[in-house]
């Protein structure tokens, strides 16, 4: 909860009128009693780490403090009256506290998953074996040096891929339309730029080898049919092109020890039929 002077303003000038705590305060030291509940310096502080850097030095100030005491005691109040009501025990409470625990455990599990993702990538790093030496981003910047930019339209059923493609094969101008009209792509991949080693090896050999301006198609790739016409093909300069270069070796590195995990671990995936 953000701490706001201009609406805090009314309780300022009373809270200040009364403040005369110590500056030396214990983390068990009682702040504050509602009812039976004790308020320690411990929850207080728990508190103050929550707010925004500038409302943490206000609530470090006397006034700032007696007002930050204010706020956690109405609120300890209302759930006060809420439990004597016993509201705790309703079915819409239980419900939603149900769902929150099952929507912490999921975020508990992918952080975990997440966690040894990186823990492992950082220790393959360590060994050197996605490490890219000068001699490979020359050979790669010889070989590849330019970049691609192409525009697509990604569809997810091999008929209607067909019907747009002969479409834009008698008019190219109607791409704009067929696109709002049938692709199934996120914005970011309608029109996208990219070395080779960057995307779908498969689209990036179609693009390099196309003419500029011309439709090409369908393709079917894990993401749907794809539709492409390249725009633009331009030569990247040494300095732009190694960060780039580097990412695609190191990404090429772990995808061949990701395949020999393969043979140790068996891995099938189930794909539907059109």
């Amino acid at each position: 909860m953000n701490m706001k002077r201009s609406f805090l303003l009314a309780v300022l000038l009373l809270a200040a009128w009364g403040c005369r705590e110590s500056s030396e305060t214990t983390a068990d030291e009682t702040a504050a009693r509602v009812g039976k509940e004790t308020i320690t310096e411990s929850d207080v502080m728990a508190r103050m780490a929550l707010l925004s850097p500038e409302d943490r030095e206000f609530a470090k100030t006397p006034v700032g403090r007696q007002n930050l005491l204010q706020i956690i005691t109405r609120e300890k109040l209302i759930a006060a009256a809420a439990k004597d009501e016993q509201l705790n025990q309703s079915d819409v409470y239980l419900s939603m506290m149900e769902d929150k625990r099952a929507q912490l455990a999921e975020i508990y599990q992918q952080f975990g998953e997440q966690t040894l993702e990186q823990l492992w990538y950082d220790e393959l790093k360590e060994k050197g074996e996605t490490a890219v030496t000068e001699e490979e981003i020359e050979a790669y910047y010889t070989k590849y040096p330019y970049e691609m930019t192409i525009r697509q339209i990604i569809i997810d059923n091999a008929q209607t891929a067909d019907q747009v493609l002969r479409a834009l094969k008698a008019s190219p101008r109607r791409w704009d339309e067929l696109e709002r009209q049938y692709s199934v792509a996120p914005q970011s991949l309608r029109k996208l730029s990219f070395m080779p080693g960057e995307y779908l090896s498969d689209i990036e050999v179609i693009a390099a080898n196309s003419p500029t301006g011309s439709v090409q198609g369908f393709f079917k790739t894990s993401q749907g049919f794809h539709i492409i016409m390249k725009t633009s093909e331009k030569r990247l300069s040494r300095k732009d092109a190694e960060p780039r270069i580097q990412k695609v070796l190191e990404n090429k590195k772990l995808d061949h020890v990701l395949d020999s995990l393969k043979n140790k671990y068996e891995v099938v995936i189930y794909e539907k039929s059109e």
